[in-house]
């Protein structure tokens, strides 16, 4: 799917951003600077922080509250850059007012919520997406290319680290804060998404802050791939680093490094020239390996803000009535994989299933639920008849 700014010149669309801690800043810097958005209004509790906001953006309008907003502004989409566990409530009031949403990651804070916002978005004939930013960064989409183009053959493994000294969340672990990054940018470049057979997370808690600190997390995949990730609060070094091993070649992305983000290696196990002279795979068992040693390069890359192409995104699908990109589907499939970390760290580390039963009980619940609020709303109207 290509995510492309569509050129065809339309009339902006109106946004207003839901927060303006962190995050919201930044989402409404890029909705103010783009041609296809008009930033309309800045909502936050913290009035003080929302003037502030709103002086910085063009001077859209400030709102205490997401009742005032969508009672006093006619807006076509929110972005919600709030704490995870306000953002099933406050999406779901958006949605329901026929709002385009978009939501800082993580989508929500349980796969059920997920699933529910995005049932509601389907049926509201609403876009639901997840501000998944590394996906829209110009090294994400080259890997992207370059593994769905054959470049790097079949994927083997992934190894990513994303490590720092970061500060401790007051509300999650460092699996929730950190490895949502990685498993998006692994669901935006694996052909298919990411569907792991399972998860299994060892984390650790030397400061005693009641939620694992440093973690590593291992996704078995199902063509016998395997992707493992570390992510840590407590490294005086920071390491942005991922590593894609294919079967023909091997790429590297290095996110801290400007000159040359991405490379690629011809190098690796001669996986063709076994086969060749070995025959089948049990043949090949025990035997020496073949190795081959190629050249290295690293491909151009454009240049733009990762947002910019975001707000842009959001605005084709909604335009297009496409899914985004990072779709709410998407997002919960990161959902879905970060829930399973947190029961396999529950359970020692065991394996854990991110399997298809899990999501069917989801399903089955909201559904059920949906047709109890159906059959409520509708019992009047019957009776009238």
């Amino acid at each position: 799917m290509s995510i492309a700014a569509d050129a065809t010149v339309h009339p902006a669309l109106r946004v207003a951003v839901i927060g303006a801690g962190y995050w919201g800043p930044n989402l409404a810097r890029n909705f103010a600077m783009s041609t296809d958005w008009e930033l309309v209004a800045i909502c936050d509790m913290d009035q003080e922080r929302a003037v502030d906001l709103s002086r910085k953006t063009g001077n859209p309008a400030v709102v205490a509250s997401v009742d005032e907003l969508l009672a006093k502004h006619d807006v076509d989409a929110v972005a919600i850059a709030t704490p995870a566990r306000t953002h099933y409530p406050i999406a779901m009031q958006a949605i329901a007012a026929g709002k385009h949403v978009v939501v800082e990651k993580p989508l929500a804070d349980t796969s059920e919520k997920g699933l529910e916002m995005v049932e509601a978005a389907r049926a509201a004939g609403t876009i639901l997406m997840a501000d998944h930013t590394y996906c829209y960064t110009p090294a994400v989409i080259k890997m992207r290319d370059l593994i769905a183009s054959g470049e790097l053959g079949e994927i083997l493994y992934v190894d990513s680290v994303r490590i720092n000294l970061g500060l401790v969340q007051p509300d999650v672990d460092v699996f929730w804060d950190l490895a949502p990054h990685d498993l998006s940018i692994l669901d935006f470049i694996l052909p298919g998404g990411l569907e792991p057979l399972s998860v299994s997370a060892q984390g650790a808690d030397p400061l005693r802050s009641g939620k694992a600190c440093v973690g590593y997390l291992g996704l078995p995949l199902a063509n016998g791939a395997l992707a493992h990730i570390h992510v840590n609060w407590l490294s005086p070094t920071k390491i942005r680093q991922m590593v894609v091993g294919g079967s023909k070649k091997t790429l590297v992305w290095d996110d801290l490094n400007p000159q040359q983000r991405l490379s690629i290696f011809d190098r690796g196990v001669d996986l063709g020239r076994q086969e060749q002279v070995l025959g089948d795979a049990a043949s090949r068992k025990g035997a020496a390996i073949s190795y081959r040693l190629g050249d290295t390069w690293s491909p151009a890359l454009s240049e733009f803000e990762p947002l910019g192409l975001m707000v842009s995104s959001f605005a084709g699908a909604i335009r297009t009535s496409r899914p985004a990109p990072t779709d709410g589907r998407s997002a919960l499939r990161v959902l879905s994989v970060l829930e399973a970390a947190s029961s396999s760290l529950g359970a020692g580390g065991a394996r854990t299933s991110v399997g298809e039963s899990a999501r069917t009980a989801v399903v089955d619940a909201v559904t059920a639920r949906h047709m109890t609020v159906q059959a409520q709303t509708s019992a009047p109207v019957e009776a009238a008849l």
